[in-house]
């Protein structure tokens, strides 16, 4: 389990990660954290998702506790456990618990790859509550501080009746949709994080392309992330087709036929 704690930050937005919004998930999300509501985010793979957490996180102006959701995780991974230390016997909280303390946000990536029976853990989070019980400080209840926030993040396109929500979960959660921006605000981006205007809109329409042709054999497409990693190998020098090469066609695919199509279709940008 991989556990990112951000400091808290000022009150000032010149403080927030960039993030370029495509529709109202900007507004949407700043309603939801007035009203102490948790939130789902829904898209695929590298289209900003964190990003936006770290945006808000940072525009609210709340400490911000990442966790990245896998098979193996428990509840005790979440919530905290008894440790050893010199001898004794000491707890320490968990991502989630200390949230719920601090007043911050607690964001649980792909958090349909965690165990059904630990996202149990956040229900009495996720209703008028806004309570947390912990069973092993002996039924303990610690009331949501002022601030906290619960939100999720999945990936829809990978969703199976055995991987995903329950609706009794779903429904808890306001829902906030995203998808790659468009070509305008994806220039932007690429330009802010890459560093550089070489072959910038060859980038923009070999993603554009990459997505059309996303039921060519990909499990996923090219994401705006790793346009960005392009552009940031393209700044360090390397030519086009070999940080396009090594930033998307061998990240996208092992299937040796479906990488020589990637390779040709890049090959046509230079």
């Amino acid at each position: 389990m991989t556990i990112d704690v951000l400091p808290r930050p000022h009150l000032d937005e010149s403080n927030a990660p960039f993030y370029a919004p495509t529709g109202t998930e900007v507004e949407v999300f700043g309603a939801s954290a007035r009203r102490g509501l948790p939130i789902m985010l829904k898209g695929p793979t590298g289209c900003g998702k964190t990003r936006l957490v770290e945006h808000m996180a940072a525009r609210l102006g709340v400490p911000l506790f990442t966790v990245s959701c896998h098979e193996d995780m428990t509840a005790g991974d979440l919530l905290g456990r008894y440790v050893l230390t010199g001898g004794d016997t000491e707890w320490i909280d968990g991502p989630l618990t200390r949230a719920v303390r601090e007043g911050g946000i607690c964001y649980l990536d792909e958090v349909v790859e965690a165990r059904q029976d630990t996202t149990v853990a956040i229900h009495s989070l996720t209703d008028h509550r806004r309570e947390l019980n912990i069973e092993r400080l002996g039924g303990q209840t610690i009331t949501a501080a002022p601030g906290f926030m619960l939100v999720v993040s999945y990936n829809p396109g990978y969703q199976s009746v055995l991987k995903d929500l329950k609706m009794s979960t779903r429904q808890r959660l306001v829902a906030i949709e995203l998808d790659y921006p468009p070509a305008d605000i994806e220039r932007a981006i690429i330009l802010r994080e890459g560093g550089t205007e070489r072959h910038l809109e060859d980038l923009i329409r070999l993603g554009q392309a990459l997505r059309r042709a996303k039921d060519a054999g990909l499990a996923e497409v090219a994401s705006t992330r790793t346009l960005v990693t392009a552009s940031q190998l393209i700044a360090e020098g390397l030519a086009f087709t070999d940080a396009t090469h090594a930033a998307i066609a061998l990240p996208l695919t092992d299937d040796r036929d479906l990488g020589a199509q990637l390779t040709a279709l890049i090959g046509s940008y230079t």
